[in-house]
């Protein structure tokens, strides 16, 4: 079988670029922008890989792990982010992605993790001393963004949980935080 991967993100730049790139690898490369488009192609088509980012849009990429798992049980399921946390790493492993890469990462880093067989690869080895900790609000959004999947994306039990009004989470969610 030809290798094929899925690239689900939401921004449409970015994995229409790492489609050409894997494209150019000779890879069979398939962009989907949304969770509708990704279920879609996992029902039309066998995949090898899927890339899955974390954040699509104003839904949590972990939600959709079990569905994609469903139709493609034996394709390597790697969760990219740029909101790299461990949380977020251990739940998407339990949720059954098979590898977790933080973003920025060019194809030859998507590819390696795909390739890995351990599990919880969460930065780019090779740029160890790049490191830069996570912005406040980024953490925030992190926190967020696990104790809304916690509560099935249920704002209003979210917003209890953190002890929020839920008007305040709602305007907290629609703030996607820019850089690290």
């Amino acid at each position: 079988m030809t290798r094929s991967i899925l690239i689900v993100d939401d921004d449409a730049v970015f994995a229409s670029t790492l489609a050409l790139s894997f494209q150019r690898k000779g890879i069979q490369a398939c962009v989907a922008l949304n969770t509708e488009q990704a279920l879609a192609a996992v029902g039309q088509q066998q995949f090898t890989d899927i890339t899955l980012d974390l954040n699509l849009g104003e839904q949590s990429g972990l939600q959709l792990i079990t569905q994609l798992r469903s139709f493609q049980a034996q394709a390597n399921l790697l969760v990219l982010t740029g909101y790299a946390s461990i949380a977020t790493t251990v739940q998407a492993i339990k949720l059954g992605a098979d590898n977790y890469l933080a973003k920025p990462a060019d194809s030859a880093a998507v590819l390696r993790a795909l390739d890995d067989d351990a599990t919880a690869v969460t930065s780019n080895e090779e740029e160890p001393s790049d490191f830069q900790p996570m912005s406040v609000s980024r953490l925030e959004w992190e926190h967020i963004q696990r104790v809304l999947n916690e509560h099935d994306g249920n704002v209003s039990a979210t917003a209890r949980a953190l002890n929020m009004h839920r008007r305040t989470l709602q305007r907290k969610l629609a703030k996607k935080p820019v850089g690290r």
